[in-house]
């Protein structure tokens, strides 16, 4: 189960705040580390969770490695996220449904 790691990897603020900024743009762990108030080793280990999570890909330029968001990682994550919605909005119609039967009409 894929999403369990990248749901881990979110609940972190920093995380989230990191994935915010790689969204706008493909960065190198010094560009994301300007942007946030933790330092550049711990931005550094963030990035290495979200990687590992699915979340993010390296790409090497030279000596600098320019951290991306991983479409596939995102798309597993989605999945079970869409399975999740298309589950409540059935058990709401489910319940909207069990109402109306119930429910005496006014005359």
């Amino acid at each position: 189960m894929a999403y369990n790691k990248a749901l881990s990897a979110l609940a972190d603020p920093t995380r989230r705040a990191i994935v915010e900024r790689i969204a706008k743009s493909p960065s190198p762990v010094g560009q994301i580390a300007a942007t946030l108030p933790v330092s550049r080793p711990a931005v550094s280990q963030h990035l290495k969770v979200l990687s590992d999570a699915g979340l993010l890909h390296v790409e090497r330029q030279g000596t600098r490695r320019i951290y991306a968001l991983d479409p596939r990682g995102w798309w597993a994550l989605r999945t079970y996220l869409d399975t999740l919605w298309t589950d409540a909005l059935t058990a709401f119609a489910d319940a909207a449904e069990i109402e109306a039967t119930q429910t005496p009409e006014k005359s």
